[in-house]
């Protein structure tokens, strides 16, 4: 399956950004602690090129802390700051506006220099849909600001916040590209919810899923669908998890669309555990692969 999805409402958003840039000090920009790599938008690099950066992994809660802690290891090797926040439980605020005065302090001791009085940081936040943008900015703000949900496309227009007297947030819509070049970014966007469920063939990503759960957390699978075994061909495993979860119909069949439904919201759920579906050693064999097979 060829997952893409491009709404006409993400090209205006991209446009907004390129002419809000000027108005701001650094860029927050929010990807998805299971996908690192995978929710962020490799269109940014070209539109912010050198505006000061942060990158915040939200949904930290929802991640492998193991992973979470690779990939917080990657970036810095990378030179890139990174923060990982679990806004859920309104954890790594403090941190996250550390960060940004880091980031930020050229600027302002350059302003300083000028003789320009202090003043709040103006930072856009960005990130692509889905990721937890509202939640995280709902938890800075201190108030129930942005709306939230667990469906990507919720923000639709631009609106600046304030964070007490040390930050100001221009929030603006999620945007994904238009292309995936890699179907396995695709895959792992629509497992963990960045993609809307309606474009989606359940079965195909459940697939995706079951056998990334049974290579990285099979016990989780064990313990949840009351497993003996884990059959090694991922259909199978798909099928014995719906007999398992009571979904034979007439003449001995699975209810593929319901089976797929609940692996699905099961791992969205946590009910089994927390999850990260890839790790800065997948996409070391990407890159290799990339090097050794160019298009």
């Amino acid at each position: 399956m060829s997952i893409q999805w491009y709404p006409g409402h993400m090209e205006k958003a991209r446009r907004q950004v390129t002419e809000e840039l000027k108005r701001v000090d650094m860029v927050i920009e929010l990807a998805d602690a299971r996908v690192p790599l995978s929710s962020r938008n490799p269109m940014l690099d070209s539109i912010l090129q050198d505006k000061p950066r942060l990158l915040v992994l939200t949904k930290s809660d929802m991640a492998d802390p193991n992973v979470t802690d690779q990939w917080l290891e990657y970036f810095k090797n990378e030179g890139t700051e990174a923060v990982a926040l679990n806004a859920l439980q309104n954890k790594g605020a403090k941190p996250l506006i550390e960060k940004s005065q880091k980031v930020t302090a050229p600027l302002f001791e350059k302003m300083k220099r000028k003789g320009i009085r202090p003043r709040a940081i103006r930072a856009m936040i960005i990130g692509i849909p889905n990721v937890g943008k509202s939640t995280v900015i709902n938890r800075l703000v201190g108030k129930k600001t942005a709306k939230t949900g667990d469906k990507p496309g919720i923000t639709k227009a631009q609106q600046w916040l304030k964070v007490g007297r040390d930050m100001e947030l221009l929030d603006t819509p999620g945007i994904l590209w238009p292309k995936f070049e890699n179907q396995l970014v695709g895959y792992r966007l629509a497992a963990t919810g960045a993609i809307k469920d309606e474009l989606l063939d359940f079965e195909d990503i459940s697939l995706f899923t079951v056998n990334l759960l049974k290579t990285r957390y099979p016990s989780a699978l064990l313990e949840r669908y009351n497993l003996d075994t884990l059959p090694e061909e991922d259909r199978a495993l798909f099928e014995k998890i719906g007999q398992k979860r009571g979904l034979l119909q007439l003449g001995g069949y699975i209810d593929e669309e319901k089976c797929a439904e609940i692996i699905l919201r099961d791992v969205r759920g946590q009910k089994l555990g927390r999850i990260s579906f890839e790790t800065p050693e997948d996409w070391r064999h990407l890159e290799e692969d990339n090097e050794m097979n160019p298009e």
